[in-house]
């Protein structure tokens, strides 16, 4: 039976308020409150929040036949609980149902898989612990920022414990290969890849709404059709979607609410089902190995990193930034980490994108800017000013090589000590046990040397020698008393 796997995606950035050259030095905080308030709680009840009670119908009325995931970074998490909670409540919902996976993503849906492991690895540990705190759920496929994979990826995911990675089908890598069948890492077998349907994926997000396009409208049994109809033999259909394309990209009143409370129907119609990633890697095993030599991604025409990383300006702004990831993870400052994550975001450096065309229409829709160097000089301005705080702690005068080393020695000190305190701990262990041993001993002497003593205390006591008399005076003459009286 054909699986269809649903992954919705929800993440917005912390968007940075005009920052000033003026501003370096006297101003350290860089966020537009107003803007993402706006924007988050806008975009939530338009679309997140009419999305989510749509799909918890849809599992209700399939009796929990409808399955999907979700990927969140932990920056839209932090803004959905402080602007509109209750949309967390629904997310509560969701993942009560068991029919909803929540899937690992970077908390800053960062480009640090690129650059930085470390990084990486640390992003993805406490976004998942966000969602363990939030929701009560245990991430066990990864999604990285925008299905960004190659070959360096894989171990890493399977050294954090993952057992899957969604990432993007992309035709330059696949070649005649199909999307839709399940494909091992080449770096790390143990890893199974799911690759995203593009072509069914952007007939609901790009072109659902568009009445030039040949297919339109575009109806659930139709919609459904195409899935049946690719060859019997392939395995399963992952569609990524961001969540805000139902009310968001397309209005409510394009019908996106009602097309996709259909699709179960027509789904089981069609002796299809719906399942979870990990359900999906659970049940089908992989037909072959796919090796990445270079970055892929879900974004612009390329399916490349250039959406982030295409110009100079772009370039120039990541490596400033990861310039200081060393001396920022020694910091004990909460405020300077926070600010650290927050300007990891890749919206910084999407804003920057100089493409044309379709492409560079995508940028400009989604950017606060007016042109790709107005973003850069604000995001410099800002990165300067947080560069000069690092450096307060962690001077610049220290060159890598030598923090390193010290970072080395730190962690070697640090291994040090923690198996000091092994063995002080098993030494303590012992001398409690031999504590205990040794009480037990000491009442069983007690017990041998009783007998002993009551034996002693049984033999009758040796007779005292009797006191001598003392001798009797002798009389005196009776004669010479009466003598004496006269």
């Amino acid at each position: 039976m054909k699986a269809i796997c649903f992954n919705f995606e929800i993440h917005q950035p912390m968007r940075l308020k005009r920052y000033r050259f003026f501003d370096i030095g006297n101003d350290h905080y860089y966020y537009d409150d107003f803007s993402n308030d706006e924007i988050v709680s806008r975009v939530a009840h338009n679309s997140y929040i009419p999305a989510a009670e749509t799909l918890l119908r849809m599992i209700d009325d399939s009796k929990g036949a409808f399955r999907c995931s979700f990927s969140i970074s932990g920056v839209a998490l932090e803004q959905l609980e402080q602007y509109v909670p209750e949309f967390i409540d629904l997310l509560k919902k969701l993942a009560d149902t068991g029919a909803v996976e929540f899937l690992a993503v970077p908390y800053a849906h960062s480009l640090a898989s690129l650059t930085d492991p470390e990084e990486f690895a640390q992003q993805v540990k406490v976004a998942s612990e966000k969602l363990y705190s939030l929701l009560g759920v245990k991430p066990k496929v990864l999604h990285n920022t925008e299905l960004i994979y190659d070959d360096e990826i894989a171990p890493q995911a399977l050294a954090m414990g993952f057992k899957g990675i969604l990432t993007e089908g992309a035709k330059h890598i696949l070649g005649w290969k199909s999307p839709n069948y399940v494909y091992s890492a080449a770096s790390a077998p143990k890893v199974r890849l799911l690759l995203k349907n593009d072509k069914l994926s952007d007939d609901i997000a790009a072109r659902f709404s568009d009445t030039s396009w040949d297919e339109y409208p575009l109806t659930a049994d139709k919609y459904m059709g195409w899935i049946a109809g690719t060859p019997a033999e392939e395995q399963v259909v992952n569609l990524c979607l961001n969540l805000e394309t139902f009310g968001g990209f397309h209005a409510a009143n394009s019908g996106i609410f009602q097309f996709l409370e259909a699709l179960p129907r027509f789904a089981a119609e069609m002796g299809m089902e719906f399942r979870t990633p990990s359900q999906v890697l659970s049940v089908l095993k992989p037909v072959g190995e796919l090796s990445v030599m270079h970055p892929i991604s879900g974004a612009d025409e390329a399916r490349d990193v250039s959406a982030w990383l295409g110009n100079s300006l772009q370039n120039e702004a990541f490596s400033k930034l990861y310039s200081v990831a060393e001396r920022v993870r020694l910091c004990t400052d909460r405020r300077l980490k926070q600010d650290w994550l927050y300007l990891q975001g890749s919206d910084h450096l999407y804003y920057m994108s100089t493409k044309h065309f379709a492409d560079g229409a995508a940028h400009s829709m989604f950017s606060p800017y007016e042109t790709p160097y107005q973003a850069f000089t604000n995001y410099m301005n800002v990165l300067a000013d947080f560069i000069v705080r690092v450096e307060e702690q962690y001077p610049l005068s220290i060159e890598n090589e030598e923090l390193n080393s010290l970072l080395t020695t730190i962690r070697n000190q640090a291994t040090e000590i923690e198996t000091l305190n092994k063995e002080l701990s098993s030494m303590r262990k012992n001398v409690e046990q031999f504590n205990v041993e040794h009480a037990l001993r000491e009442p069983s002497k007690e017990t041998e040397a009783a007998p002993a003593e009551a034996a002693v205390e049984k033999k009758p006591a040796a007779k005292k020698a009797a006191p001598k008399k003392k001798a009797a005076a002798p009389k005196k003459n009776t004669a010479a008393k009466k003598k004496a009286a006269k």
